[in-house]
């Protein structure tokens, strides 16, 4: 009889910003390095930049302070301004996938985040959602929420 694999529910987060869609993803994407808090959520300790490259297939990465390249995630959906999708690298075997969605309101945008996949890490699924559902508030909900209003 084969393993059985419960779902965890993803972490859904939600922030509206009075920019177009088009200045909420691009801020988001190519001016992650002025947001994303490398001080405190950096895999390596000692990073000096994240990039994330604009394409299907792209990497999201951080470069740190010696030029090493540690990877976060791989770009899986581009669809400029509407949608994001990448993979998130968690440490371990397996990667859990992060989509950014963008939908106009008003003269505003609502962006919408949801982190999945969590159950591909077995028995530290529950510990790692619960760790990133704080995360994702500082990360997305006071970070680059500041920093699309701004």
């Amino acid at each position: 009889m084969g393993q059985q694999t419960t779902e965890i529910a993803p972490l859904v987060k939600t922030v509206t910003v009075d920019r177009p869609p088009e200045e909420a993803f691009r801020i988001y994407t190519e001016g992650i390095a002025t947001w994303w808090p490398l001080e405190t959520h950096s895999p390596s300790q000692k990073a000096e930049t994240v990039i994330m490259e604009p394409r299907e297939g792209g990497r999201l990465y951080e470069r740190t302070r010696d030029g090493e390249e540690v990877d976060w995630g791989e770009i899986l959906v581009w669809d400029p301004p509407r949608r994001l999708v990448h993979s998130w690298h968690l440490g371990g075997p397996a990667a859990t996938e992060v989509e950014l969605r963008f939908r106009p309101k008003g003269n505003g945008t609502v962006v919408e985040l949801e982190h999945r996949g969590w159950e591909r890490h077995g028995d530290r699924a529950a510990e790692l959602r619960t760790q990133y559902d704080s995360g994702w508030d500082f990360v997305f909900g006071e970070r680059y929420a500041g920093a699309v209003s701004s």
